[in-house]
């Protein structure tokens, strides 16, 4: 039986979650809540990287992720910054959709399962 690890646990929630050679990235959002969607996804992708370092993983392993987005018009701002992170030929699965983010100021918040 393979084991579960936590990574950064606490009471809510842990930062991710590793079991059977996958990582499951809690929701990452972003702590610059004064940047447009743009440098909101930009510095929540960041936040991503460094997730997956500390996993001894990186983006070019990403399975999947789905990114939620507090108003559907900030799709092409978001892409934007996405576009510029993800590597060629590395393209995950992907879903967007519009919701009601715990934080009015988050603009974005993206969940990654990853191949360690």
């Amino acid at each position: 039986m393979s084991s579960i690890q936590r990574l950064l646990p606490g009471a809510r929630l842990s930062e991710a979650v590793v079991f059977n050679g996958m990582a499951f990235l809690a929701g990452q959002v972003p702590e610059d809540t004064s940047r447009d969607a743009e440098g909101q996804t930009a510095e929540v992708l960041s936040l991503i990287d460094n997730v997956l370092a500390q996993l001894g993983t990186d983006k070019t392993r990403i399975l999947d992720a789905t990114i939620f987005l507090a108003d559907l018009a900030d799709y092409e701002a978001m892409n934007r910054a996405w576009d510029a992170w993800v590597p060629a030929g590395h393209s995950p699965a992907r879903a967007t959709v519009e919701a009601k983010l715990a934080n009015p100021a988050w603009k974005v918040e993206i969940k990654i399962v990853a191949a360690l």
